[in-house]
Formats: structure tokens, C-alpha cells, sequence
């Protein structure tokens, strides 16, 4: 007596143009750590400290945290981005970069955050850093946007990027409101970092949302979260909402087009089970 083992269909896996090897994730975890004390060191450092006093502070902080972010995207192409891989991040870029103008400066409209988040879903949380970098840092270029504040910009977006790409991995309509979801809350959170990288030089000391060197750390927080309720929170929202409403829009066909673009580039191997044809 025989039988025959089949297996399931053939089950591919999405591309993965920027492969995120041992090195490469140790120099994301510290920038990662990096970025936060980047954003948050005033609520945490001495009052006396020399550091705390001008404002130099952001613009040294600024340039160690490009730096870090310029090592971490050579060591992410160095795992392994070939030409093909490197044409795609740089289509993507461009369109994150040319959708900016689209919406600067209207109640929070910034429709390239759609096309990080469904770029990092498509190809990984590697080529998710990777081009929500590169993508504000072209748009700055477009734009004139060139400042002390454009390292924050680029680790926030990138983070945005690499957050899609970790999502647990869910397809149809349950993909498509986990992005939307996702979408919401880090919009919303990019909003609240960039605040946090410029609130304590924004204001003087004498309001009742200023930064206090050296108080608590829970009531400085409880403070920012009252200068951002009341500063950019419509904005933040605005973002939110309309990066949500497109992704809800668009998640299906253009992760589509994304994903058959990926095989089609064959940028990794793609994992195929067969039929198995032993018999007994």
C-alpha cells in the first residue's frame, strides 16, 4: 500500500532587499538607545552640568545622532543592498520626498508617511530604517528644510519604517487595520518626539509649560504633555488622520504592487515548499 504527501500551495515569503544580519541589529538597538537620550537627555541631566547651559547642546547632539544614523544605514548596505534593491529605495524615496511639499504647512498634512509605512511593511524593518532616513533627508533637501532639527526628523521617520517592518505578519483586511492602527498611534508619537527635541529651547522659563532644568522627572513630562496638548496636537492629529485615511485607501493595491515587485527583482530566495513526491 502507497500514499502520496502533499503539500500545502507554494507560501512565499515578502522580499527582503535589506537583510538585517547580527551587526547590523546590534548597531540599530544602539541607535535606538542612542536616539532616545538624544531626545530626552534634558529631562535626565544636572542642572549644573555645563552641557545644560547654551545652545550648543541640540546642535552637538544633532550631529552625533547624524552620525549614528550614517554608520547604521552603511552597515544596513553593507548586509547586502545590491543595485536592484538600491533603485527601489531610491523610487520610494523619491516619491516620500516629492509628497512632502503636498501637504506643508496644512493643519498637519504629510501624506509621505504613507509610503514609509507601507515601504517598511512591504520589504522588511532593514529597508524601513533605511528609507525613512533617506526620504526626510531628501525631502529637507527639496525643501530647504535643512536644519539642527533634521537628524531628529531622520531617526523618527526611520523608526517609522522600521516599526511597519516588525508588525506581526497578518494579510488581507487584518493587515490593512494593523496598518491603519499603527499608522494612528506613530504619527502621533512622531509628533510628540519632535516636540520633545526642541521644547526645552523653545520657551523661556516663565511659563507654565516650560522646561525646568533639573525638577522632576515626572513633572517636566507632565508639563510637555501640556505644551503639546496645547501646541501641536491638532497638527499631530491632522497628520494621523490623514496618513490613516490613506493607508486605508491604498494598503491593499500598492503592497500588492510592492510585494509582486519584490519577486519579480528577486532581491532574496524565495522560500517555495513542493509536493512531496516519496511513496511508501
Amino acid at each position: 500500500m502507497s500514499r502520496v504527501l502533499d503539500a500545502s500551495p507554494a507560501i512565499r515569503q515578502d522580499a527582503r532587499p535589506v537583510r538585517i544580519g547580527a551587526k547590523s541589529a546590534a548597531a540599530l538597538v544602539i541607535a535606538t538607545i542612542f536616539g532616545i537620550g538624544a531626545f530626552g537627555w534634558p529631562l535626565l541631566i544636572s542642572p549644573d552640568s555645563g552641557i545644560a547651559h547654551g545652545l550648543d547642546a541640540p546642535l552637538i547632539f544633532g550631529a552625533m545622532l547624524l552620525l549614528i544614523v550614517a554608520v547604521v544605514l552603511a552597515m544596513l548596505a553593507d548586509g547586502g543592498m545590491d543595485a536592484k534593491a538600491v533603485a527601489m529605495l531610491g523610487v520610494l524615496s523619491a516619491i516620500g520626498a516629492a509628497l512632502r511639499p503636498l501637504g506643508a504647512g496644512t493643519a498637519g498634512v504629510e501624506p509621505l508617511f504613507f509610503i514609509l509605512i507601507l515601504g517598511g511593511r512591504a520589504f522588511g524593518p532593514g529597508f524601513g530604517f533605511v528609507q525613512g532616513a533617506t526620504t526626510l533627508f531628501a525631502s529637507a533637501l527639496l525643501t530647504g528644510g535643512v536644519g539642527p532639527w533634521l537628524p531628529f526628523q531622520m531617526l523618527g521617520a526611520a523608526w517609522i519604517g522600521l516599526g511597519a517592518g516588525l508588525l506581526p505578519p497578518v494579510r488581507g483586511r487584518r493587515e490593512v487595520a494593523l496598518l491603519c492602527a499603527y499608522s494612528a498611534v506613530a504619527c502621533v508619537l512622531y509628533g510628540f518626539a519632535m516636540n520633545l527635541s526642541l521644547w526645552p529651547f523653545g520657551l523661556g522659563p516663565t511659563t507654565s509649560v516650560s522646561f525646568i532644568p533639573g525638577d522632576a522627572v515626572v513633572d517636566n513630562l507632565t508639563r510637555f504633555a501640556a505644551f503639546s496638548v496645547a501646541t501641536s496636537l491638532g497638527w499631530d492629529l491632522g497628520r494621523a488622520i490623514t496618513v490613516t485615511i490613506l493607508v486605508a485607501l491604498t494598503a491593499a493595491p500598492v503592497l500588492r504592487a510592492l510585494r509582486r515587485a519584490g519577486r519579480r527583482a528577486a532581491f532574496d530566495p524565495v522560500v517555495t515548499f513542493l509536493p512531496n513526491r516519496h511513496r511508501w
